[in-house]
């Protein structure tokens, strides 16, 4: 659908430089009966270049280039009507790409909320000091043996980073797959926070996802087409639930970060190892098992509700930030 609208507005474009071509001369058009000015053949360019350039800008800069778009050739069109009303057609369905890329873009979407969140949460921080052999002997000696096999000896700390996932999710073993792309950015030191955002295809429909816990409490919205709220979850439930979360991610995606203060390690064997971590108001407990070779090969959670095991992605990428 992407790719179709791409080259909708792609086309749409170059038609609109035979109005500049016959303003300045530059053809001859005998189906443009109507003349066209030098400053209107300029105005007939300007939508062109926009309604081209639309197609390849970042999906959050779309509703502005190609909004503005619209109205330029809007405009052209009008001062050429005999000749290019059909055009008006075209501008409508873009119009509806414009409106539906303000609702799940715009500054009131929760893409944007995400964007904001997460320049706040990135500030700047100092040059973060190296992982190193001593850093690891308060550890168990299975958790030693993981950091050592993930390379993390040596590195710099875990500051922040950012993993992106593309997959399929369901709610439950009955519903029908959806798709979905996925970024998240975390951030460790002081009062660990996360960011995570979500844009699947529900029935063929899209759903916005934000999932949100910085400072001290947590949030997990959904949207439909940008703009009905299907789900606003938030209370010390959601807040436990994302320190879990976290936690998950020290153990899975930051193992660097394990060497952190806030993770007290309480049993432990050969192959496994017991932690609580600390967020705020929360502890939450886990137990990591690891194979012979020393990697993680299964985490079991223990919350105030139950016991949970960890999910991993169809498709991720993972990059420190700093």
């Amino acid at each position: 659908m992407r790719i179709a609208f791409a080259g909708l507005l792609i086309i749409h474009g170059l038609i609109h430089l035979v109005g500049f071509a016959k303003a300045f001369g530059f053809a001859e058009l005998p189906l443009l009966t109507q003349p066209i000015s030098r400053p209107l053949g300029a105005l007939w360019l300007a939508a062109a270049l926009l309604f081209i350039a639309s197609a390849f800008v970042p999906t959050h800069w779309f509703w502005r280039t190609g909004g503005l778009a619209v109205v330029l050739s809007s405009v052209a069109i009008i001062s050429a009507w005999h000749d290019a009303k059909l055009g008006l057609a075209v501008n409508a369905i873009v119009l509806l790409g414009v409106a539906y890329a303000f609702a799940s873009q715009g500054p009131v979407s929760l893409a944007a909320e995400y964007r904001r969140d997460v320049a706040s949460m990135l500030t700047p921080l100092g040059a973060p000091s190296v992982v190193t052999e001593a850093d690891l002997e308060s550890l168990p000696a299975s958790v030693q043996r993981y950091l050592r096999v993930t390379g993390s000896v040596g590195q710099p700390r875990i500051l922040n980073f950012r993993a992106r996932w593309t997959g399929r999710i369901r709610s439950s073993a009955t519903e029908p797959w959806m798709t979905f792309e996925a970024e998240q950015v975390s951030t460790f030191g002081g009062t660990p926070a996360r960011a995570f955002t979500m844009s699947a295809i529900m029935k063929r429909l899209p759903v916005d996802v934000y999932h949100r816990f910085i400072a001290d409490s947590a949030t997990f919205r959904v949207r439909l087409l940008s703009l009905f709220t299907m789900v606003d979850a938030k209370g010390p439930v959601m807040d436990q639930s994302e320190t879990v979360t976290i936690l998950n991610d020290l153990c899975i995606l930051a193992p660097a970060a394990l060497i952190d203060s806030s993770l007290r390690w309480e049993l432990s064997d050969a192959s496994s190892a017991r932690v609580a971590f600390n967020r705020g108001a929360h502890t939450v407990r886990a137990t990591l098992h690891f194979s012979e070779s020393g990697e993680l090969v299964d985490l079991s959670r223990t919350i105030a509700r139950g016991r949970h095991r960890m999910a991993r992605p169809s498709r991720s990428s993972v990059g420190r930030l700093r």
